[in-house]
């Protein structure tokens, strides 16, 4: 795995992430349900997984030595559809089924359905735990392929989440980096009136994790933090990923309203219009 970055290599990632965003919102019209901010503000992280740091083969999606990419929120699952079709899983004509019958991109992710998804996810807070399985038993098979667990800050709500913080700090479960979805909000609000998490580094401390964080929209940032992360060998690590909802569609950023609902036309054409005029800045950033 090679996680140097080049400057032409980052501005082909932010085009990737930018482009990744105008799928999520035309494929959430069409689906006419889904979950908007979520997938938005996850999509740098995503591009950066499937497009530099993944040991993956899309075309040999059941490679043994393959990167677990697990997703725990599994309600951001159109981010993850998206990611999987530009590398090349699947047509990206498919994405347009998206929570449709029969469809294989249900809306939750179901592991039988599409391959390359690792779990079934539906319920939060059970992906912490299932990562720690599939990780011991690399472990027990001395397998060298890393488990990455994508987290939601919300779902650190529930207790089934800190037991498995615990176990794997007690075993020392080093072949698992967590990466927690830091913005914020849930679908009945902020997460800090819901229900408080501060701290979440000082709670992941006592446990016995290796805690970083970082700005999860910066793809740069993000990289070297899991770079960092991989350098790690005596606990488990957790990068903290603090992102913006909605990020890249001004009306919809840090607005918990679109934690689950999709656009209608005239949102998704106001969105689109954004994201293109987004397009033109990045490459003028990089010039």
């Amino acid at each position: 795995m090679d996680l140097e970055l080049r400057q032409e290599r980052l501005l082909k990632l932010e085009e990737i992430a930018n482009n990744t965003r105008k799928l999520i919102i035309e494929t959430l019209l069409e689906a006419g349900s889904g979950h908007s901010a979520g997938p938005l503000g996850m999509a740098d992280i995503f591009t950066a997984f499937y497009f530099h740091i993944l040991n993956h083969n899309p075309k040999d999606p059941n490679w043994e030595d393959r990167d677990r990419l697990i997703l725990s929120n599994g309600h951001i699952c159109p981010v993850r559809y998206v990611s999987m079709a530009l590398s090349g899983y699947f047509p990206v004509e498919e994405l347009k089924t998206l929570r449709k019958l029969n469809s294989r991109l249900q809306g939750h992710p179901h592991r039988t359905a599409l391959p390359g998804v690792e779990t079934t996810s539906g319920p939060l807070g059970e992906g912490l735990s299932q990562s720690i399985g599939i990780a011991l038993a690399a472990k027990l098979d001395n397998k060298k392929f890393h488990i990455y667990c994508l987290t939601s800050d919300g779902e650190h709500e529930e207790g089934n989440t800190w037991e498995a913080a615990m176990f794997a700090g007690k075993n020392k479960i080093n072949n698992l980096t967590q990466i927690i979805d830091r913005n914020n909000i849930q679908i009945d609000g902020f997460t800090e009136d819901v229900m408080p998490l501060e701290s979440l580094k000082a709670k992941y401390e006592s446990f016995n994790w290796k805690v970083l964080e970082v700005d999860g929209n910066n793809i740069r940032a993000f990289i070297d933090a899991v770079k960092e992360a991989r350098a790690v060998f005596e606990k488990p690590t957790v990068i903290i990923a603090h992102t913006i909802p909605g990020k890249g569609v001004d009306f919809m950023e840090k607005d918990f309203h679109w934690h689950g609902r999709p656009p209608n036309r005239q949102e998704a054409k106001k969105a689109l219009s954004e994201l293109r005029t987004l397009q033109g800045k990045i490459r003028s950033e990089h010039e």
